[in-house]
């Protein structure tokens, strides 16, 4: 028997009206690397390396305990994606002048990180988040 996980990558698929918007929005602005784009008659597809992944499940009652830290209120779906970055106040910006819209400024969380709320390209709610470690 091998310790090597059965599953070799997460993969998350969003589908977006504004395909070619959505696109420069993670590709250009955010810096996901492109590992591979396909079309076809049909459509698009472009597949972005977004580093290591993590699935993070939640109960609703910790959901809401998340929000309420980054936001001050309920506002997340079911779904949020979360991209750890090495400035989430810079990111913010950045992301927030290519259409991003700011649900809440970076904000200093209980588990010591700097954690800002995004809506983006794709009706996606995005958590930026900058691991603060010892510092304060």
């Amino acid at each position: 028997m091998t310790d090597e996980p059965a599953v070799r990558e997460l993969r998350l698929v969003v589908t977006a009206d504004d395909y070619d918007a959505a696109l420069r929005f993670y590709r250009d602005v955010l810096g996901l690397t492109e590992r591979a784009a396909f079309s076809s008659p049909d459509g698009h597809v472009t597949i972005l390396d977004a580093g290591r992944a993590t699935l993070e499940l939640t109960d609703p009652h910790h959901a809401a305990f998340i929000d309420e830290v980054e936001v001050g209120r309920r506002v997340a779906g079911h779904v949020r994606v979360a991209f750890q970055v090495d400035d989430s106040a810079a990111t913010t910006a950045k992301l927030a002048a290519a259409g991003a819209e700011v649900v809440a400024e970076p904000t200093r969380t209980p588990w010591n990180s700097l954690n800002a709320r995004l809506e983006a390209p794709g009706a996606l709610q995005l958590t930026l988040f900058t691991e603060l470690g010892d510092q304060g």
